[in-house]
């Protein structure tokens, strides 16, 4: 068992993704992990966590803490932590774009790709 921290990082132009900079001791670890992933995942459990992929996140046992599951070519980690900063964090995105309304937020991102696809 190791201490890590969490560092989570939320851009209104960028609404469907949450950053993470997972870190420890002698290393940190950056994962782009979706918002509603992690909604969905705070009121998962064990029996039916959130994500089928490389990212899984439940609710513990002891529901106060979130477990995350990342499988990368690095190997596996399982990571817990308080659940309470998390729901503050997707509070505090959902105050900035809800659920459902992050489409218009893309536009300005999507305006920007499509003239680098055309000037190139």
């Amino acid at each position: 068992m190791l201490p890590i921290r969490a560092d989570l990082a939320f851009d209104a132009a960028d609404p469907y993704t949450v950053r993470v900079d997972f870190v420890g001791t002698h290393s940190t670890s950056t994962w782009l992990i979706g918002r509603e992933l992690f909604a969905h995942g705070v009121l998962a459990d064990a029996n039916q966590p959130a994500g089928t992929g490389d990212v899984r996140i439940w609710r513990d046992d002891d529901p106060a803490y979130l477990l995350v599951s990342l499988s990368g070519v690095e190997g596996d980690a399982l990571l817990a932590g308080p659940v309470d900063p998390f729901l503050a964090f997707l509070s505090a995105s959902v105050r900035l774009v809800p659920f459902g309304s992050e489409g218009p937020h893309m536009e300005d991102e999507i305006t920007r790709l499509i003239s680098s696809l055309l000037d190139a």
